[in-house]
């Protein structure tokens, strides 16, 4: 079994910042790519960003040049440092990641967190 657990969600003001963190933990040979997708009230859930294994990086249009998403191999974690936060960016941050496990690491397996909110208001 692998779990996802994402923190660092939080009330902010327009144009301020927050940094999520997401922490795989489990039985986990390897993680293939990992991302941030977002649900806000009412809208389907909505890529954010993506990172290879190999650190190559894909963001949406609206966070390009806001957003900045990385990844700790060593740790199992996921980032994304957000800032110049509008409003539209407050939804439910998902943290994805596509994980081989010790029993069967021939197949990857997708994996979503539970989520954390994100309040972008003054």
């Amino acid at each position: 079994q692998v779990q996802l657990v994402e923190s660092g969600g939080g009330l902010v003001q327009p144009g301020g910042s927050l940094r999520l963190s997401c922490a795989a933990s489990g039985m986990i040979f390897r993680i293939d790519a990992m991302g941030w997708y977002r649900q806000a009230p009412g809208n389907q859930r909505e890529l954010v960003a993506t990172v290879s294994s190999g650190g190559t990086t894909n963001y949406a249009g609206s966070v390009e040049g806001r957003f900045t998403i990385s990844r700790d191999n060593a740790k199992n974690t996921l980032y994304l440092q957000m800032n110049s936060l509008k409003p539209e960016d407050t939804a439910i941050y998902y943290c994805k990641a596509d994980v081989r496990s010790r029993l069967i690491p021939s197949i990857p397996i997708t994996n979503w967190g539970q989520g954390t909110q994100v309040t972008v208001s003054s």
